[in-house]
């Protein structure tokens, strides 16, 4: 089971308080370290389960005190090993709603904000995986064009502006969608000089899939979508799960860049036909997940406006994604 370790700092007179709320926690083990004459180090192992409503409880109780600072920290292993109890009876629906199958709003909300700003090296990224895809589609080539998408880092704005609308946090949609923004941009940008420098043949493989919007791609974006956001929560390596939201939206931009330089215009409006429908999917399917697994804001008022923010997220994604539907069915009739 993943364990997690709360490193937290507390004045000296509140440490018999703490001593008595954490006997009545799920915790795994406390150690309690003397800094100074007036303020404690307590460290607690917890496991993942535990440790969003742990970090709620502590941080309810003692975020007003001064000197109060709380570490949360990632355990590759300990010892001895957590027995399982198998004559504990199981949790009850309310204990199993309130425990999260994933990791900690903090943790999740800290590694999606990193991977979503738009750096000097992001933008870099951006550069390398375009020309990458570019070489890759122009030659026809499968293996190239999957390297582009380990290397695209739009995986970090896409989520952080999901999981921003999950929490109502208008910061973090705001510097997303400019981060998102910027990255779409460059791509395209960048793919319409390649596509006026270097020959290529609309009629190849992998850049006419992209010129066509299919049933199959919705499905296809909704599950990158799900895919990324599920091993986000999870803790995976964020350079591994953007592989399955760059599949959606690294080739189609490229190829709409591409057509636009080459003077295609009709392919380069259905390969951006196709991008938009991949980011409303990717989106739709990254707001609701977070949602189904209970990413929440701690206050009630916090949680009134995340409630109002995720509903009109879902609204419009769906509303927009209900009109791309009837026009790729609409298409295929005609």
């Amino acid at each position: 089971m993943p364990q997690r370790l709360i490193e937290m700092v507390l004045p000296e007179a509140s440490v018999d308080e703490v001593r008595q709320l954490l006997a009545e926690q799920k915790v795994i083990d406390v150690w309690y370290n003397t800094l100074s004459e007036n303020h404690t180090l307590i460290k607690i192992l917890v496991s993942v389960e535990e440790s969003e409503p742990l970090i709620d409880l502590l941080d309810k109780n003692y975020s007003q005190m001064e000197g109060f600072r709380l570490i949360l920290l990632t355990v590759a292993a300990s010892l001895p090993r957590q027995e399982i109890d198998e004559e504990k009876p199981p949790p009850s629906k309310e204990e199993k709603e309130k425990r999260a199958a994933r990791v900690s709003r903090e943790e999740l909300y800290t590694q999606i904000t990193d991977t979503s700003k738009p750096t000097l090296a992001y933008f870099a990224m951006v550069v390398l995986s375009t020309v990458v895809a570019a070489i890759g589609l122009i030659n026809n080539n499968v293996a190239v064009v999957i390297g582009a998408m380990v290397i695209a880092p739009l995986l970090g704005p896409n989520i952080a502006l999901a999981l921003g609308a999950t929490l109502g946090d208008t910061d973090l949609v705001r510097s997303s969608l400019k981060a998102n923004a910027a990255g779409l941009l460059v791509t395209v940008l960048l793919a319409v000089i390649l596509g006026l420098l270097l020959p290529l043949d609309p009629s190849g493989q992998q850049i006419a899939s992209r010129t066509r919007v299919e049933m199959m791609d919705v499905v296809l974006a909704l599950s990158a979508g799900i895919a990324g956001t599920l091993a986000f929560t999870a803790g995976a390596p964020a350079a591994l799960i953007g592989v399955m939201v760059a599949v959606a939206l690294v080739p189609p931009l490229v190829t709409t860049g591409l057509m636009l330089g080459a003077g295609h215009f009709i392919l380069a409006l259905d390969a951006l036909w196709l991008s938009v429908t991949n980011i409303i999917c990717v989106n739709l399917a990254a707001v609701a997940t977070f949602w189904v697994q209970g990413v929440r804001p701690t206050t009630w008022w916090e949680e009134n406006i995340a409630k109002r923010a995720t509903r009109i997220s879902l609204i419009t994604s769906l509303t927009l994604l209900s009109v791309l539907i009837v026009l790729i069915l609409f298409a295929k009739r005609s």
